[in-house]
């Protein structure tokens, strides 16, 4: 069980900032120590877990509390003194309901039990208005089960000088035979009185309730006539905030919490657009869901201001309490001007979209996917019976929407060392994103190679300059989400003198967006093809956090084969492969990079994740995918299960031939190549690479590969 979990307000920091850590602990007590984490494997077959305590002032025992999550999307408009003296009103908005029968869900409402007004959906699934007067309470429904994900116009009214409340619901494209439209009128015999709330969009009795579906266009008018407007909301307005704009001359804005999806398409939506740029007005709907989080907003328990003799690495907070064990990681990066040569940039924004995910409990096919048993670890025990911590963009809300943003700013159970991973291929080193990359921390430690970390955020925010000091920089084993900054400060870096090491798989595939004011949420849309867990509907293609379309990089005309000579081919999650040189790893030029390795040699048949270097996600190289001229195959994988299949943009119809016993693009390709001004990209095109470092105490035809390039790499000559 699962009872001691935390998280920071900063993934990153640099000597003299503080870090914030938010712990969430069943005993009374607990001890935290700040440790530098160099491998987070337990393998006893490999290196073993390494870690190192860092002495600092917040180190010690705390004492514990426990510390709840509310999750749950909705608007909140203060109590404005318009909306408190309303007697006669009417109430209005366009709903698509996802889950009408999951019980009573809240629409518009100001109540707060005892007192105020409430347009909802019953738990028959039909809309209805609940009013009190702080004695009496009375609740009129229409009595017609709306359908899933339809559009309906909805709404309320209440006369004061009669005493009559009016309820509708009106779909907006019938359907013969089905019996979901109405109007009913009820006495009431009083005159509901306002309560001191909030009035809310999408949650009702306070922030719980929560509706599951689109929100468009919600309407508040002083009179049962609707002559006096109050307020009038248009969530297309101003989308990539967490405003909800009142265009009424009142001005009551709203403030959005737990970052519902937006950029939705509205009751109106033509399908004649697909950016909702070109006509805003069409994509005017919220997509709330009951499960929505953004900020956990958990109190700072310890803070740890980080001192200068804090060189940059990985590290984490460790705290421990009787039998539970948590880590909270963080890099910390170098001070200005104290930069070192050689750079490793951390995918953090894949550990966002990987983080909390629950593919073990609610994956479906994922024992058909990996070709062997689940192995289900606490996280994804405790996960599966608290979804208020969040999913991972590879889930689905309650809804079965899927999930299109990741924070950061909650417990991210999987983003951890010690811990296995159901993606992390057949043997005891089942590791995945934050775990995995640690082999390529500790490989660095072993071959005494001094290293810069940071996170993909830092990219973002810093671009090509975060980069530019660097004679060499690495990227970690899986760098697959990647922002339009990201992948322009790598372009930039290679095109300008900088020889960049892609030591993964599967990266630069996803199109990301970073929120430009909230700090540590990504979004992405499924757009079109690729290999997804969900798709995102049509017209919701593009990312309301930046306008730009979402998808996959290959769909921008940006393949991965551009920036890195390879992309995504094929992934198999049982057991890894190795790969044999090809005729270019005999050139002379390319001598450097076999030092020490026989023209006979298998490249990586060994390793930890799969018994081999080739493994879980592999990319090839391919001159019609973008894989300049110059680049030099230099070695391929063989061997693969029928486990591994061509990921979908590889093939135009299905059919048979696309495992990799018969197709021979499933495959990893090594592959080097220059660029302008004396660069160079060395890529290895497999996850697993990282996970044969180590081998044979880190002397091993992998290892040595990755050191001869990383020194020549540092070596400011030019390649020819």
């Amino acid at each position: 069980m699962v009872t001691l979990t935390g998280y920071s307000d900063l993934l990153y920091c640099r000597p003299g900032e503080t870090i914030g850590f938010k712990v969430n602990c069943s005993s009374s007590e607990y001890r935290a120590d700040i440790v530098r984490i160099f491998c987070g494997d337990t393998n006893p077959e490999g290196p073993g877990f390494r870690e190192h305590v860092v002495e600092t002032p917040a180190n010690g025992v705390h004492p514990g509390r426990t510390q709840d999550i509310a999750a749950g999307s909705y608007v909140e408009v203060p109590n404005d003194t318009v909306l408190q003296s309303l007697s006669s009103f009417t109430l209005q908005a366009y709903v698509w309901p996802t889950t009408p029968d999951k019980g009573e869900q809240g629409l518009i409402t100001k109540w707060s039990g005892s007192a105020g007004f409430a347009l909802v959906v019953d738990g028959a699934g039909t809309i209805a208005l609940k009013t009190a007067d702080g004695q009496r309470h009375q609740t009129v429904s229409v009595g017609k089960p709306m359908q899933v994900r339809r559009w309906y116009r909805v709404g309320a009214s209440v006369d004061a000088a009669t005493g009559v409340a009016t309820v509708f619901q009106v779909p907006l494209d019938p359907v013969p035979g089905i019996d979901d439209a109405g109007t009913v009128e009820a006495r009431l015999g009083y005159v509901p009185t306002q309560a001191d709330v909030p009035l809310r969009f999408a949650a009702f009795d306070g922030p719980a309730a929560v509706f599951n579906g689109k929100i468009d266009n919600p309407r508040v008018w002083r009179d049962a006539e609707r002559l006096d407007v109050v307020g009038n909301w248009d969530f297309s307005v101003d989308m990539a905030s967490q405003v909800a704009v009142d265009v009424s001359p009142n001005g009551l804005h709203g403030t959005v919490v737990n970052f519902p999806a937006r950029a939705m398409t509205g009751w109106n939506w033509t399908g004649e657009q697909m950016d909702y740029k070109q006509d805003p007005g069409q994509w005017g709907a919220i997509h709330f869901h009951d499960d929505d989080l953004y900020d956990a907003g958990w109190s700072t328990d310890f803070a740890l201001t980080v001192p200068e003799t804090m060189t940059s690495g990985l590290y984490a907070a460790r705290l421990r309490s009787d039998d539970a064990e948590e880590y909270i990681p963080f890099t910390v990066g170098p001070a200005p001007g104290k930069e070192l040569r050689t750079a490793l940039v951390l995918p953090t924004a894949s550990y966002l979209a990987y983080g909390n995910d629950h593919l073990g409990t609610d994956g479906g096919n994922g024992e058909l996917l990996n070709n062997i048993l689940n192995v289900l670890t606490p996280p994804d025990l405790f996960l599966n019976e608290h979804w208020e911590y969040g999913g991972s963009l590879y889930d689905e809300h309650s809804d079965g929407s899927g999930i299109c943003y990741s924070s950061r700013l909650r417990p991210l159970l999987q983003m951890r060392p010690k811990v296995q991973c159901l993606l992390g291929g057949f043997g005891s080193s089942k590791l995945w994103q934050f775990n995995a990359d640690t082999h390529i921390v500790d490989w660095l430690r072993a071959r005494d190679i001094g290293v810069d970390v940071y996170t993909d955020e830092e990219l973002h925010h810093a671009g090509y300059s975060l980069l530019e000091p660097y004679s060499v920089v690495l990227t970690g084993s899986h760098p697959e989400y990647t922002s339009t900054e990201m992948w322009d400060a790598y372009h930039s870096y290679t095109h300008r003198g900088g020889r960049l090491m892609y030591l993964g798989g599967d990266g630069f595939y996803w199109r990301i967006a970073y929120h430009p004011q909230c700090p540590g949420i990504i979004e992405l849309r499924r757009a079109e093809t690729g290999v997804r867990a969900w798709a995102a509907n049509p017209g919701e293609y593009y990312q309301n956090f930046d306008g730009r379309y979402g998808g996959l990089w290959l769909r921008q005309g940006r393949a991965p084969q551009q920036l890195v000579g390879v992309g995504f081919s094929c992934q198999g999650f049982d057991v890894s492969s190795y790969y044999r040189r090809q005729p270019d790893s005999f050139a002379p030029e390319m001598a450097f990079v076999f030092a020490g390795v026989g023209d006979d040699e298998l490249i990586g048949d060994f390793g930890l994740i799969g018994g081999g270097a080739a493994g879980l996600e592999l990319d090839r190289s391919g001159a019609e995918l973008g894989t300049p001229p110059n680049a030099h195959l230099l070695a391929s994988s063989e061997r693969h299960t029928n486990a591994y299949y061509l990921v979908p943009e590889e093939f135009l119809e299905t059919g048979p031939a696309l495992g990799a016993d018969e197709n021979p693009n499933a495959r990893a390709d090594i592959v080097f190549m220059e660029t302008p001004d004396a660069g160079a990209v060395f890529s290895v095109g497999s996850i697993a690479w990282a996970g044969s470092l180590s081998s044979n105490d880190y002397d091993n035809n992998v290892s040595r590969i990755t050191e001869n390039v990383l020194r020549r790499f540092l070596d400011p000559a030019p390649f020819t």
